[in-house]
């Protein structure tokens, strides 16, 4: 079910990069069908997949089938992702709107219609695989429960989203332009992003219980030996809810929410009627574990360091994957260009970070912080046996192997391993503890130096450095296409000149004039580099005067006047260069101090 989390997430993204990829000028509405046509393939194959399940479950119904059944939702999940982005990289359907001011005004509208259309797509998944699913619940569940237990459980991954974007649209079309222009600063940025993931994740179990229909649990004794543990270890929350998802069949807990005025434990049924008092107790203990370790608190930090870490190196990936052009060959190897390759670049990027980030790290941190939970039921007893047959009762209803892997959780058997080990050797108990405090310092560690960095490049004092390692790139990138380019070769010149690399500015600026014999700035700045070089070496008088004399000839203006009065005062002639500065000087309409003064030390050369 986490894994719709990702699923979604990743479509948001397809969806907000597509506006990297080249657009069309007008939507071509057979692409319409061209939609409606993969999707109804799409339809066609998950029908034949989970068809073919099902035969295969009704042969072996003691199979591994509830593993492969996720295995198919998973796979075709992937596919549902592929199909989505074809229709939004490759069909463009995001344009289908384009002119609808409603769309233009509040986008985040258009943005939830086509995520709606990417929530079909796994509706078609779940309808599919309804079917066989049905057979391993451990109570009855109604096709229609099934999909929108899936349906509801996903939709909270969008929430801060939704939120940040909708209100985004409502600040932009108030005429708040203080706010405004506050919003557009990195500070502003950083801060309203802040502010509301704080917002989200204090009073956002509020709205998920509703978007779950959660209702509070009735008064009785499962209820009263809830109120119980949580009396006992002092834990603050706002009530205890039933969570009947999937119709309450499965035997699960959560709790929700980082202060104890929003703060709701979820029970299912199927948990209550399943499992005996210690058992209850323990699986409350193990929720009240998350609670009091602030496993909540760490997972806001862990999505605002993802943040903070993609605001500050979103562009400097985005300029390195441009210059990057040993890709770009192998896109044209495949007849892909470079204007179509980018946008395929930047868009896998992102992708491909964000799942690296949340299956894998946030999924190690996840599967430990779950371990913690489970060995926090020894901070109340010495016996963690109520847990360990909870475990087991949990793998026999779910007629799943205890073997079975998941990313965010250790497996049953695993975890229940552990916990023996544990009880045997209680050492280990505070050994995980220490293991867990010293990864998240490594995190935030870790956090604080690639924002720092990041935000050093892109804001700070590597700023310069890295704009000028990006624009040498890409300025080589560009001679290499274009070798005749005379503008090319003098911006070449000019960056040498300014990295004062005298010998290579002296090359490329030669090279402007084998390509355009008269071309004025590659003139005015050979004469100015050979007439005040601050190496001597590449001083040359002569040479400075006859560029000079030949950049003259083409323009009569402040600038060459000026490098001309410097070429003639570097050979000695101080009058016909005073001549040269005064004319500069008459001539120019900004810098008139500087003109100014070069005049004064010429004329003082002439009258010491």
């Amino acid at each position: 079910m986490f894994s719709n989390f990702l699923y979604f997430l990743i479509a948001l993204i397809i969806y907000t990069t597509s506006e990297l990829f080249e657009t069309v000028k007008s939507f071509d509405n057979s692409l319409v069908f061209a939609s409606f046509m993969i999707s109804a393939l799409f339809v066609f194959i998950c029908h034949i997949a989970f068809k073919r399940l099902s035969k295969k479950a009704s042969e072996n119904p003691y199979g591994n089938i509830d593993h492969l059944i996720n295995t198919y939702i998973s796979h075709l999940s992937v596919l549902a992702l592929v199909i989505f982005a074809v229709n939004i990289y490759g069909f463009k359907l995001n344009l289908l709107f384009s002119g609808i001011k409603l769309f233009d005004v509040i986008p985040t509208i258009e943005a939830i219609i086509f995520l709606g259309l990417f929530l079909l797509y796994l509706i078609i998944i779940w309808n599919a695989a309804y079917g066989v699913q049905k057979r391993y619940f451990a109570g009855k569940v109604s096709k229609k429960n099934f999909i929108m237990s899936n349906v509801s459980f996903s939709l909270p991954a969008l929430l801060p989203w939704f939120f940040l974007s909708i209100v985004a649209d409502i600040l932009g079309l108030l005429p708040w332009q203080p706010v405004r222009q506050l919003l557009k600063t990195p500070a502003g940025e950083i801060g309203y992003i802040a502010l509301f993931l704080v917002a989200i994740a204090i009073f956002g179990p509020v709205l998920i219980k509703k978007l779950w229909n959660c209702k509070p649990l009735e008064p009785g004794l499962p209820r009263t030996r809830i109120e119980g543990v949580c009396q006992k270890v002092g834990l603050k929350y706002s009530n205890i809810l039933k969570w009947e998802l999937f119709g309450g069949t499965m035997i699960t807990a959560g709790v929700m929410g980082l202060v104890g005025r929003f703060r709701y434990i979820l029970v299912t049924p199927a948990l209550l009627h399943s499992l005996n008092d210690d058992e209850i107790d323990a699986v409350i203990m193990h929720e009240i574990g998350h609670v009091q370790k602030y496993h909540m608190l760490f997972y806001l930090f862990f999505f605002a360091g993802f943040i903070a870490c993609n605001f500050v190196f979103f562009e400097p990936v985005m300029l390195l994957l441009y210059i990057f052009e040993p890709v770009y060959k192998l896109f044209e190897f495949i007849g892909i260009e470079k204007n179509t390759a980018y946008p395929i670049l930047i868009s896998t990027t992102l992708i491909g970070s964000f799942i690296l980030y949340f299956r894998f790290v946030f999924g190690f941190f996840m599967r430990n912080f779950e371990r913690q939970a489970d060995i926090h039921v020894y901070h109340f007893t010495d016996d963690a046996s109520p847990l360990i047959s909870t475990f087991y009762k949990i793998a026999s209803f779910s007629r799943q192997s205890i073997e079975k892997p998941n990313w965010h959780h250790f497996s049953i058997g695993q975890r229940v391993r552990f916990l023996e080990k544990c009880q045997s050797t209680p050492a280990l108990i505070k050994a995980h503890h220490l293991q867990v405090r010293k990864l998240i310092i490594g995190y935030f560690v870790l956090v604080i130096i690639l924002f720092g960095f990041g935000y050093s490049i892109n804001y700070g004092m590597a700023k310069e450095a890295f704009g000028n390692f990006i624009a040498e790139n890409i300025l080589f990138q560009q001679l290499d296409v274009d070798p005749e380019n005379s503008g090319l070769h003098a911006v070449v010149g000019d960056y040498y000149y300014n990295k004062k690399n005298y010998e290579k500015a002296i090359d490329s600026y030669e090279n402007v004039l084998r390509v355009d014999y008269e071309n004025v700035h590659a003139l005015n700045n050979l004469s100015w580099l050979f007439a005040t070089c601050p190496k001597e070496e590449y001083r040359n008088r002569k040479k400075a005067l006859k560029y000079a004399t030949r950049a003259l000839e083409q323009k009569r203006e402040a600038f060459i006047l000026d490098t001309y009065a410097e070429a003639l005062f570097v050979n000695n002639d101080i009058q016909d260069a005073v001549t040269a500065a005064k004319e500069a000087l008459n001539r120019s309409k900004d810098k008139k101090e500087y003109y100014k003064s070069q005049l004064q030390r010429f004329e003082k050369m002439l009258n010491p």
